[in-house]
């Protein structure tokens, strides 16, 4: 089975409506197989925060050492997002291998009138998901109340609900008590219940779940107290205190509701077991979540917050009172089942705001919302707009640099407005038939329409990830100009996107460009950033290096890397090794003082300091970039008060702070794609398409150091070749190099004398120079602007006849 049937088939089963009782799940998992009864569970129900709070406890046990699976929704762009294994979405092959199995179920529970509905479907995706990978502990948040809730079908080991407000009646009662009384059966049967609830709720809690841990501030007699300490910058001060345990951390999560939710999370996994006071306050200010009070951009102050009822737009006024700013614009958009007068009214006065819908059925139509901001009677200007990414547009063009663009109300808005900064287009290359058939067979383009077009000397491929509508527009747009597009068959929800890959030459894209632009303001933003990716894509990267790829020299100062490790160790040694590396053209030395090969033992902070801060000094007058190769914030902290230039980070900013000593040093940051680090040869990671992957979880990444202040030119990426993947996805990811680009950061890659070179007759590190040398080549003429080696001379060699074969005309031998 093709993924875009399994998720068409997935989504087909919308169209039975939601209903009340675990029966249905339990019966589907019992036909499955019963996977998951030895998964230890935590069960996330609540209000308000069970997401994040979610996210909170799953980025602790990662820390703490438990391969960890996160089930939650609604998902922002694309279903598999509900799903995660250790921080990764579940691939398309295993949805597609889950559906095959539950077909024949659903066509036979369809005769006698109960199929499972969609809830409950990917409830059974999860749980069979994080059976199949093993997984020690599975995070699941409840949809909607608790004991009725298809998640229910699972025993939890620990539980939480995280608050009571009314909300579902027509589900779960009318009152804050019927409500309560609903959430709390989740209550686990041999540890309390970990609550914040308050009030009526709490005693309704109490009486239901029998055992709870109250999470509350210090005079809320709580048994774990949580202190608010305030923003600053982008994260949030926290202190929690347990009963013998004591945390003091920043959350990336702003908002005082978000410092109870970090009470909860550490409760829980203090209940797991096995979590050091240290493991919670490097996973709590790890758990970052998209569209929670997201911090976008700084001038003007751009937020985007799914708060979807009165109580979560009352945090968002508490927390944006914390940021100064002149005017307020507010993007807003709601769901027809909300409270939406009570929502306005709990937000702040804005002076101006931007009625919109967002592309989903259930959504109050702009004209009501703006008739409900009109009757609250605090607002200045009031638009209204058909889409979310027009509303958006006018908000960026209305607001000065020290205003504030507030935009919330769904999470649906959320997702379609962080589609400006989330969602790149990606450009590859036609290099031959065969290259171009695989690019493009992703989306069905006819291998004839590839041959055509190379032979016209075509070389532009984008794909793109827009909705639906827009793709079909795009599609007979390009067509009507004489170029190729192929739309995703996935019939995915109106909201959610599809993929689409457009082939033509410049000319043809900029025709279809014109009629875009001129197809209405949604359309419009698409053509926007299309130019803007054909644009790029013409263009050089700006570094500090110039237009030419820059070669990095490795200066290991430890004393086991794979290749170098021990020769340089002492401070004279390092010193001549640099001097040689400069001599024979290095423009950048990366001074590293812990090896990242597999099986490498962690080195102690102090230790790694002595090691690369000597050097770093010894270098700061040299005519060099230095950079320091650590995961290590404060190390990076000590090299850049040495005199260092650069950061690079083989673990991606998994240190929660790097980002932020970057920012505040504003200095380039190398963030590489890591599974883990150092290298974990046993583990097997599973992609669909290495490269898309990889790009996909690069741009999070991007984004978290571009909130942090950096402007993308100098978050330098680094696809990770030889960290979690094989040697065929190695190849891969340096052949299409060039799609990174996309990212719109500068491009490194590290790929000297690595085991990926055993495929072409190369066995140990010491015969692999010429295999680095021609896959230096080669990723120079990809559109690397950095490349990592050992042997610089040689390499550079290589990236001067690369520029000289794209350019000959720089040299005139008359």
């Amino acid at each position: 089975m093709e993924y875009y049937e399994a998720a068409n088939f997935l989504f087909g089963l919308r169209r039975y409506p939601s209903r009340t009782g675990v029966t249905p799940t339990r019966r589907l998992l019992e036909h499955l197989g019963s996977p998951g009864d030895d998964i230890r569970i935590v069960q996330v129900g609540g209000s308000n925060g069970k997401g994040s709070t979610a996210r909170m406890v799953e980025s602790v046990l990662r820390e703490a050492g438990y391969d960890v699976g996160l089930y939650t929704s609604p998902h922002l762009d694309d279903l598999r997002e509900r799903v995660r294994i250790n921080g990764r979405p579940v691939t398309k092959a295993a949805v597609s291998e889950f559906v095959a199995e539950l077909e024949p179920y659903v066509r036979a529970e369809t005769i006698d009138g109960a199929p499972p509905t969609f809830f409950e479907a990917v409830t059974a995706l999860a749980v069979r998901t994080f059976d199949r990978e093993n997984v020690d502990v599975a995070v699941v948040e409840v949809g909607i109340g608790g004991e009725h809730d298809a998640t229910s079908a699972l025993s939890p080991e620990v539980a939480a609900v995280t608050n009571v407000t009314l909300e579902h009646a027509d589900l779960l009662g009318d009152t804050i008590e019927e409500i309560a009384r609903d959430k709390a059966a989740i209550a686990p049967d041999d540890a309390p219940l970990v609550t914040a609830a308050t009030g009526a709720a709490l005693d309704v809690v109490r009486t239901t779940a029998g055992e709870t841990l109250r999470v509350g501030g210090p005079d809320d007699d709580a048994d774990v107290t949580v202190v608010d300490r305030g923003r600053t910058g982008v994260e949030q001060g926290v202190e929690i205190d347990g009963n013998g345990w004591r945390v003091e951390t920043a959350l990336p999560l702003l908002g005082s509701h978000q410092c109870e939710n970090a009470g909860i999370a550490a409760a829980l996994c203090r209940l797991i077991g096995g979590v050091t006071p240290d493991d919670i306050g490097r996973g709590l200010r790890n758990a970052h979540w998209p569209g929670r009070f997201e911090v976008m951009d700084r001038n003007p102050l751009v937020v985007l917050d799914g708060a979807h009822n009165p109580g979560s737009c009352a945090g968002i006024a508490e927390t944006l009172s914390t940021f100064e700013y002149d005017e307020l614009h507010l993007v807003f958009g709601a769901m027809g089942d909300k409270d939406v007068p009570e929502m306005v009214a709990a937000l702040p006065a804005a002076d101006a705001v931007y009625a919109c819908r967002p592309d989903f059925d259930r959504a109050e139509a702009p004209e009501s919302v703006a008739a409900i901001v009109e009757g609250d009677g605090r607002a200045g200007a009031i638009d209204r707009f058909d889409t979310v990414s027009a509303a958006l547009d006018d908000a960026l063009d209305a607001a000065e640099p020290d205003d504030a663009i507030l935009v919330c109300g769904s999470l649906f808005v959320v997702a379609e407005a962080r589609r400006r900064w989330s969602h790149p287009f990606v450009t590859g290359r036609i290099s031959d038939g065969e290259t171009a058939a695989e690019l493009l067979g992703r989306a069905d383009v006819s291998a004839e329409a590839v041959d055509r077009h190379s032979a016209d000397g075509v070389h532009r491929v984008v794909t793109a990830r827009v909705r639906p509508a827009q793709a079909d527009r795009i599609e007979r747009e390009l067509l009507s100009v004489g170029g190729e597009c192929a739309v995703s068959a996935v019939d995915a929800p109106s909201h959610d996107l599809v993929d689409a890959v457009l082939l033509g030459t410049r000319s043809q894209f900029d025709r279809a460009l014109e009629r875009l632009h001129d197809g209405g303001s949604d359309l419009a933003a698409v053509a926007a950033a299309l130019e803007r990716e054909l644009d790029r894509d013409d263009g050089a990267s700006e570094t500090p290096w110039g237009d030419d790829t820059a070669v990095m020299g490795i200066l290991n100062v430890t004393p086991d890397s794979f290749y170098d490790g021990g020769r340089y160790e002492t401070v004279d040694d390092a010193i001549d090794r640099a001097e040689r590396l400069i001599d024979a053209g290095a423009e950048i030395v990366d001074v590293g003082g812990e090896s990242t090969r597999p099986g490498a033992e962690t080195v102690p902070i102090d230790e790694e300091i002595e090691r690369v801060v000597p050097v770093v000094e010894a270098l700061a007058e040299a005519d060099v970039a230095v950079s320091v190769d650590t995961r290590k914030a404060a190390v990076a902290r000590a090299a850049l008060d040495a005199g260092a230039d650069i950061l690079n980070d083989v673990s991606g900013l998994e240190d929660p702070e790097m980002r932020l000593v970057a920012a505040e040093y504003n200095v380039p940051v190398v963030v590489m794609h890591s599974i883990q680090t150092p290298v974990d040869p046993e583990a097997n990671v599973a992609y669909d398409d290495v490269v898309t992957d990889t790009i996909d979880a690069l741009a999070e990444r991007v984004l978290l150091a571009e909130k942090a202040g950096l402007d993308r030119s100098q978050i330098i990426v680094d696809p990770g070749l030889g960290f979690g993947k094989s040697t065929t996805e190695n190849f891969e990811l340096l052949g299409r190099l060039d799609e990174f680009r996309s990212l719109g950061c500068p491009v490194l890659v590290g790929h000297s004398r690595k085991s990926m070179f055993r495929a072409v007759d190369r066995g140990t590190a010491e015969e692999r120079l010429a295999a680095t040398v021609a896959a230096s080549a080669l990723a120079a003429e990809r559109g690397a602007d950095i490349i990592r080696v050992h042997d610089v001379a040689e390499n550079v060699a290589a990236v001067k006849t690369a520029a000289a074969a794209a350019d000959p005309d720089r040299f005139d031998d008359r």
